[in-house]
């Protein structure tokens, strides 16, 4: 058996959180739990008293708990968490308000701010008064079509210290988009901004907002705040204010945070919607804020003092996870713009700036610093760092050898795993674990994950679908506008019932931790064999003249064809040498069948706001069948490439 990449030292278990947290189990239920594989068992086997010390070890805030932890276990969905308690979201990320530093912000502009935790109180507390007066109640929508800044955290503190419920688009959505999004849901205060910088440009978010307010039902104000300039005429946007007049008269007072139920709905959340309209998937409170707890404290070691960033948009959940990092007492560390303008040092620029100790991105983020030979652990001191999380896609084992050699070896690399279905993972890290090569270290704690083959028995060791067999507090509420809850059964438990099922393709290794092989819905099946396309991504990529690819499977001859398109590194052309590699790569680390038969240059991938390429829609397109929702891809016009290819119409 191969060595681990990384195992923490005994100082770093003794000094975890986590550690603690099996002290307190052993506490009150006078067991002698001694290792996280043990207590991961007792967290599923107990989920009633684990989430009740979740709570407890948490410290979270709340008017009243109530003795029931769970209702209806059973059922699922149906299960209810904590029926008798009432909270609020916002106070549990709010009740530190000392003078340390609770939001640092760099824009790509080089921007350069910071926000107290009592300035934050403060600024959440006047826009609270505000939102008030302008008639927000629990319930409401407010939306934000913002950029990662601080003012786009404390709008949504605000919204939800009221009871009002928070959704958010980047500003790089089209019109389309963020109707497509908004426009389900009806919001009654929309934020947004007069501009904002990516890739060395500044870009309008006026005229898309003055297009969004007049075509949103029932919407009220829309509240601008001067980003790309000190003071934008807003007079073009309907029912528009700049955020210094809307607040102006707002003093600064105790917040009166509104009590309410555990489920009450936090946050609206949305599919890709590359197959049609985007579900809006409704979060309730109490099971984001139980659950982001327990990944930032048990897995990831979270504590009052760390400085936490993840490379993230307003459109993706993973901003949604870093915020709730407030609730640990941690700091946030928040970027706008683009990763690698002027070049690919500014994060880690930014890490040594502000002492970054738990660094988050994508491992398409981590495969452009390998491609583009940047070796940060040469140039940047990262002193601070302690814990690089990946996620988005499958990182794969090259990608893990990459960080140890080129960024830092003294670190915890946790790829994780979830989605915006349950704002959180299910599988994730844990600086208490080794790191193997090509892993998610663990399941996570309290979630009964297992593997199922095809007809729904649990396996260990082959490739199946990921499932969760039992309910956890961060299932959705449901979906928006879906009554009787059709939509939203349909979408995860249909397969297997009473199960979620996620809709990805992985294994569960022999080291307890998970191997992602990619989308369920993407598995290729040439001559009846389930083939995950990230098997192979990964080889494909180690060629060096590859910058990425993308995979489908193609009808062809009463069989299924693999089809792999790549964009190479500029300048260079696909010729019949590097095709006769790229199938070695394949064939040599793989099987035959895993062997591409058709290999197709393309000038760009098409890919999802928050970076996720698109095979479905190009799978569409090559059989051709329509792509529904065109508006939810960072770059549209990339489809167009895989319209009518006449070597795809040839043997």
């Amino acid at each position: 058996m191969t060595a681990p990449l990384w195992q923490p030292s005994r100082d770093r278990v003794s000094a975890a959180r986590v550690t603690r947290f099996m002290a307190l189990v052993n506490q009150r239920h006078a067991l002698t739990v001694t290792t996280f594989g043990e207590l991961y068992d007792w967290s599923i086997d107990h989920p009633q008293f684990f989430w009740k010390l979740i709570w407890e070890f948490g410290g979270v805030a709340a008017a009243r708990q109530g003795e029931r932890a769970l209702v209806d276990a059973q059922q699922m969905p149906g299960a209810r968490w904590f029926p008798d308690a009432r909270l609020n979201f916002a106070e549990n990320l709010l009740r530190r308000r000392d003078d340390a530093i609770a939001v640092c912000f760099r824009g790509e502009d080089r921007k350069v701010s910071s926000i107290t935790f009592a300035d934050l109180y403060a600024r959440v507390a006047e826009l609270v008064q505000a939102l008030r007066v302008a008639g927000i109640e629990p319930g409401d929508r407010v939306a934000g079509f913002m950029p990662n800044i601080p003012e786009t955290v404390i709008a949504m503190l605000a919204t939800t210290a009221i009871g009002a419920v928070w959704s958010s688009c980047s500003p790089d959505f089209g019109v389309q988009g963020v109707l497509d999004r908004f426009g389900q849901i009806e919001p009654k205060v929309l934020f947004g901004v007069d501009g904002y910088f990516y890739n060395g440009r500044t870009h309008d978010s006026l005229g898309k907002l003055s297009e969004i307010a007049a075509s949103i039902p029932g919407l009220q104000r829309v509240v601008i705040v001067p980003y790309a300039g000190d003071a934008p005429d807003v007079s073009g946007v309907s029912s528009a204010v700049l955020l210094r007049d809307f607040v102006a008269g707002s003093a600064s007072r105790e917040i009166e945070f509104a009590q309410l139920p555990f489920d009450h709905p936090l946050y609206i959340m949305y599919s890709s919607g590359t197959t049609g309209v985007p579900k809006c998937i409704v979060h309730g409170a109490g099971g984001t804020l139980l659950q982001h707890l327990k990944e930032h404290q048990l897995h990831t070691d979270i504590h009052p003092g760390d400085v936490v960033f993840y490379f993230t948009t307003c459109g993706w959940m993973m901003w949604n996870w870093l915020v709730s990092a407030l609730a640990s007492g941690a700091t946030l560390a928040l970027y706008d713009g683009s990763p690698f303008y002027p070049d690919g040092n500014a994060l880690f620029d930014y890490a040594d700036d502000v002492g970054i100790t738990v660094f988050g991105t994508s491992a398409k983020y981590l495969d452009a610093l390998h491609k583009a030979q940047l070796r940060p652990r040469e140039t940047h001191r990262l002193t601070a760092l302690k814990c690089i999380l990946s996620t988005g896609s499958p990182l794969a084992p090259e990608g893990f050898d990459y960080v140890y050699r080129d960024i830092k070896d003294d670190v915890c690399l946790s790829s994780i795993s979830g989605g915006t279905d349950i704002i959180s993972c299910f599988a994730l890290g844990s600086t208490v674990l080794p790191v193997w090569r090509g892993e998610l270290q663990c399941r996570g704690l309290g979630m009964r994950v297992q593997v199922f083959d095809e007809i729904g028995h649990p396996v260990r060791g082959q490739k199946g679908e990921l499932v969760c067999t039992a309910p956890f507090p961060s299932m959705p509420v449901g979906f928006w506008n879906d009554p009787g809850g059709a939509r939203y059964r349909a979408a995860y438990f249909d397969r297997f019932p009473g199960v979620w099922c996620h809709g990805d393709f992985v294994e569960l290794t022999a080291h307890d931790g998970i191997v992602i092989y990619g989308r369920s819905d993407a598995v290729l099946n040439p001559g009846g064999v389930r083939i995950g396309t990230a098997e192979i991504y990964r080889q494909v990529e180690q060629v060096d003249e590859v910058l990425e690819s993308l995979v489908i499977g193609q009808q062809w001859d009463n069989d299924v064809r693999v089809v792999l398109f790549v964009r190479l590194r500029e300048g260079l052309q696909l010729d019949s040498a590097l095709c006769d590699r790229i199938r070695a790569q394949v064939r040599r680390n793989t099987t035959p069948r895993h062997v591409p038969a058709k290999v197709i240059q393309v000038a760009d991938i098409p890919r999802t706001k928050s970076g996720k390429i698109v095979e479905l829609a190009v799978r569409n397109l090559v059989h051709g069948e329509p792509v529904k929702n065109r508006e939810a891809l960072a770059n549209p016009q990339a489809l167009e490439l895989f319209v009518d290819i006449e070597e795809l119409r040839r043997g």
